[in-house]
């Protein structure tokens, strides 16, 4: 039964608006187990032929039969199929993949055999036919380490790895030597004697040609008649050795994990064989995944550093201040009235979850004097421990003083770097004694330096002590003194009202009894102990928790000061969350610039990648060439390449993403640049690093699938 036939095959190739024609009305039949040489002068159509007869080509017109199925009505893949499954190819130029070793070479159509092969089983076959062929011990041996006789036993080994019925020879001693030649010949009458392999091949020269058991000759396209006795009996078309149809959908997805595994292999076997320029080639996505991490690093750092300077200067603070007094429609400004007690700080504390801290404050402004040198500070504060908390304000020297310090009244402050220039000029103040209105106070600490704040006022021009030893010893006022910071509500000092100390709020109004007047009052006061400060300062523990620190601050101050519903309040609170906002908002948009100015040079390494694929498509046209020969099919190319670009980037991505971080490293250590580590910017680089592979390598990979094979065989 024949394994080939042919019915009047036509082939005609176009040039412009000529037309060569090839092969004219051939008609042949090839039986299984033939041992045939297609002889023929150069020129005159033997290897055409050779293409149609092994599914590299199609004919113009005419019907082939392959195996019982008509090769004219399949597409491309499946003829690709087709080539995998039953026929081997052993070229004259032996098209072994260079820097690859020879089991490798030989395992290569495996890697696109659509029946389920584990790597061991593949291994063991190319194994076993290696030492057939007598290359037992030149298993791991590359190409240029092989002789040319070695060379063509490797394409020999590789043509039969998937035990085709059917094995083509162009000119398989053409490069040989006549004793390499001789046992090159050799096994091929030993694979179609002994193991029914149906031999083709196409010679020019007379005396390989004697080794077949059947001649062919062709010339100027037209096969010359045969001796009587060579000649086959045809069979009828469609008819011989039919078998199922090949195709890619036949085996399903069985095994796919291990066809991928083999596919990643050859990618990482072809980059293997350029290292220099695939590291040349991801230098482009190393530099921008690189600059992509350090600058969203450096940005989010700084950022964060912006964020903590403003909190420090009291981004993140509300000033809490007592209500104002007015009388005959004449306001007396904030702090005219006497509404706020070092309790409610307590309060504020203890009761609002969103407010981190809270102090309460007392200030004087006066003159500090040490020694012959005097200096009037711009903020003298009486307060407590808390306060440095609030205002994130870490001690340079020394220590605070204490709640006991508070409750004592002790003598002893804390001082800004500025009176520390201004009054010590130089001197270690700590220990040392100071007069502020004639009381001693003992520096215990110095302050870290602040420099200015958003108003620019230096914040470092600044005394600390206990609230209770500002209140009752610098500025004179007592526990029985009750308007001790607040001015007379009247303004002028002429007015005749006398606060009794009957009421600790003097903005609650008593309905159930007549209002006393202001001798009643005063000769029947109360024995109620109420202490006022000038402000609270409370920090909210974020900055998005502000809003809702001031509702809990406002709540709490309502129920305390006994505020009914739709009173107005006695008190004011002020915070800076708009010029926060400006601040946030202006980093924010600097570190999009950094990463938009970052992700420019990621797409200059994607057109970088795509450059070079294209540059690597063209270099390897042959070997793709080789590829479809053996059974690739456009999907596979277009696969591997794509691949091959991801693993550039994905490599690329890696490497940015180590050079980036220690870029980031070695700033934060020899600028003293604050950076922070940012995972979103990672999954970022890889992602984008996969999304550039994709882009700009799919073009590429698209072209090289579209490659004919005949065409890339032929390519130099």
């Amino acid at each position: 039964m024949a394994l080939i036939e042919l019915q009047d095959i036509y082939k005609t190739y176009e040039i412009g608006e000529i037309s060569i024609p090839v092969l004219r009305g051939i008609s042949l039949n090839i039986h299984e187990g033939d041992f045939v040489a297609l002889m023929g002068t150069s020129g005159s159509g033997k290897t055409t032929l050779m293409n149609i007869l092994g599914c590299l080509d199609h004919p113009t017109s005419g019907h082939f039969w392959f195996d019982g199925q008509d090769v004219v009505e399949l597409s491309a893949d499946d003829r690709a199929v087709l080539r995998n499954q039953k026929i081997g190819f052993v070229f004259q130029n032996f098209n072994l993949l260079p820097r690859t070793s020879a089991l490798e070479n030989v395992m290569m159509p495996l890697s696109y055999t659509m029946e389920h092969t584990s790597d061991r089983e593949a291994h063991k076959r190319a194994e076993e036919l290696l030492q057939r062929v007598g290359l037992g011990e030149h298993l791991d041996h590359e190409p240029s380490q092989l002789s040319g006789g070695q060379q063509q036993r490797v394409a020999i080994a590789r043509a039969l790895i998937n035990h085709p019925p059917l094995l083509f020879a162009d000119e398989p001693t053409g490069n040989l030597d006549s004793k390499t030649s001789e046992e090159v010949l050799g096994i091929f009458a030993q694979l179609n004697e002994k193991e029914g392999v149906t031999i083709i091949l196409v010679t020019h020269d007379p005396n390989v040609a004697q080794h077949a058991k059947r001649i062919i000759r062709i010339s100027d396209g037209v096969i010359e008649p045969e001796p009587m006795g060579h000649q086959s009996t045809a069979a009828e078309p469609g008819k011989a050795l039919r078998s199922e149809r090949p195709s890619a959908e036949k085996y399903g997805s069985g095994g796919f994990v291990a066809r991928f595994r083999r596919m990643l292999r050859t990618v990482l076997n072809s980059l293997r064989r350029n290292v220099l320029r695939a590291a040349l080639t991801t230098l482009g996505i190393v530099i921008g995944v690189a600059a992509v991490i350090a600058m969203m690093e450096i940005g989010r750092g700084s950022s964060s550093s912006i964020q903590r300077s403003i909190a420090s200067m009291g981004a993140n603070n509300v000033v809490i201040l007592p209500g104002t007094a007015s009388s005959g429609g004449v306001s007396f400004g904030a702090g005219s009235v006497m509404t706020l007690t070092p309790q409610d700080s307590d309060a504020i504390v203890n009761e609002a979850p969103a407010v981190r801290a809270a102090a309460p404050i007392v200030r004087a402004r006066t003159q500090v004097i040490y020694g012959g040198k005097n200096w009037v500070p711009s903020a003298i504060y009486g307060t407590t421990p808390a306060y440095l908390d609030v205002r994130e304000w870490p001690m340079a020297d020394g220590e605070t003083f204490t709640e006991r310090d508070v409750r004592n009244a002790s003598k002893v402050c804390v001082i800004g770097q500025r009176l520390v220039r201004e009054l010590f000029e130089g001197e270690n103040p700590i220990g040392k004694e100071l007069r502020v209105q004639n009381v001693s106070f003992k520096v215990i600490g110095v302050l870290s330096s602040k420099g200015a704040n958003m108003m620019g006022m230096d914040q470092d021009d600044i005394l600390l002590a206990p609230w209770t030893t500002i209140k009752y010893r610098v500025t004179g006022n007592s526990v029985a003194n009750v308007n001790q910071s607040a001015a007379s509500s009247s303004g002028s000092g002429t007015s005749q009202a006398v606060n009794s100390l009957n009421q600790i709020y003097p903005t609650t109004q008593n309905s159930l009894y007549p209002a006393q007047s202001a001798t009643q009052a005063a000769d029947t006061p109360l024995p109620v102990r109420f202490t006022n400060v000038d402000q609270i300062l409370a920090a909210a523990r974020t900055t998005p928790e502000i809003p809702a620190a001031i509702n809990q601050i406002t709540q709490i101050l309502r129920e305390r000061h006994r505020i009914r519903p739709g009173e107005a309040e006695d008190f004011n609170l002020r915070d800076m969350t708009e010029m926060t906002k400006t601040l946030s908002s202006t980093t924010t948009m600097m570190t999009k610039l950094l990463l938009a100015v970052a992700l420019i040079s990621l797409v200059v390494g994607g057109v970088g990648i795509m450059n070079i694929m294209l540059v690597s498509v063209t270099e390897r046209t042959r070997e793709i060439g080789l590829r479809m020969a053996v059974g690739a099919r456009g999907r596979n190319i277009l696969q591997q390449f794509l691949v091959e670009s991801v693993v550039l980037c994905f490599c690329g991505g890696a490497a940015g993403i180590l050079l980036g971080r220690g870029i980031s490293y070695l700033v934060t250590i020899l600028l003293h640049w604050p950076t922070e580590l940012s995972i979103d910017a990672v999954l970022a680089a890889f992602l984008v690093s996969a999304t550039v592979g994709i882009t700009f390598g799919y073009y590429p990979a698209w072209k090289a699938s579209r490659l004919d094979p005949i065409m890339a065989l032929r390519y130099e």
